[in-house]
Formats: structure tokens, C-alpha cells, sequence
């Protein structure tokens, strides 16, 4: 992986691309964007999820799964 700011490296994601990256559907990409669990911004109106956003929740998945 390469480091933050390199050319080419993508920083956001449409929901189309985070349902790919999660194996997730639509529908809960969403609810987890109105549940406060996956962090989102928007330009226009366009949703879009930040890289960073991504590896926090898989991070927080992993959290639970420890506490499960």
C-alpha cells in the first residue's frame, strides 16, 4: 500500500465502490452511514466515503468480533 497523498492513490469512494470493498450491499452501507458506524462526507450530492473511513470500520469490526 502506499503511503497518504500519493498520485493515484484514491482518498473517496462512491457507494457503488465501498459496497465492492466491504462485500456489503447498498442498502446497509446506508444504514451503517444513518447508524454513525461508517463515516461519510459529500460533495454536491454525492456521498462519498473516505479511505480512511473504510479502514476505521473494518477496524471496528474486528473490535466487536474480539468482544463477541
Amino acid at each position: 500500500m502506499t503511503a497518504p497523498g500519493q498520485p493515484g492513490e484514491r482518498r473517496l469512494y462512491r457507494i457503488c465502490d465501498a459496497m465492492h470493498l466491504l462485500s456489503m450491499s447498498r442498502s446497509v452501507i446506508y444504514e451503517q452511514i444513518r447508524a454513525g458506524c461508517l463515516r461519510s462526507v459529500t460533495q454536491g450530492r454525492t456521498p462519498l466515503i473516505p479511505a480512511s473511513a473504510i479502514s476505521d470500520y473494518i477496524d471496528l469490526l474486528e473490535q466487536e468480533a474480539r468482544a463477541a
